[in-house]
Parts: C-alpha cells; sequence; structure tokens
C-alpha cells in the first residue's frame, strides 16, 4: 500500500463538516483527546508501518513549513 497524497474523498466538503460537527460541544482539550483518538484509529485501520512512516513525516514536514 503506497500514501494517497491526491485527493480521494467524493465529498470532501461534507467529510470536513462533519469532522467540525464532531467537536460541537467539546472543550478544547476533549477536542484534542477526540483528534487524537481519531488519528489512532485511523492509524490502526491502515495498519502498514511503511504508510503510517510516511503520513507522519509528511505531517510533519508540512507543518513546520507552515510555520515559517
Amino acid at each position: 500500500m503506497t500514501l494517497i497524497t491526491t485527493p480521494n474523498l467524493p465529498r470532501p466538503d461534507e467529510a470536513y463538516a462533519r469532522l467540525i460537527a464532531a467537536h460541537n460541544g467539546l472543550t478544547e482539550a476533549q477536542s484534542h483527546a477526540m483528534n487524537a483518538r481519531l488519528v489512532l484509529i485511523l492509524m490502526n485501520h491502515i495498519g502498514q508501518d511503511t504508510v503510517l512512516a510516511e503520513a507522519l513525516s509528511l505531517a510533519r514536514t508540512s507543518t513546520r513549513q507552515g510555520a515559517e
């Protein structure tokens, strides 16, 4: 399996709206905890070390570049 980095959601606006709605009514701490749980659930679903390593690297790199 290879990390998919091109748009792959059939309805990305709806997916984003569901993500935002899932945070409604949560405190900031609860929202952070939910994000962490979601990441772990999706990591488990992917289940391949090479794909996860690539995804983590890409997320970290893009986060650091965005902060500059």
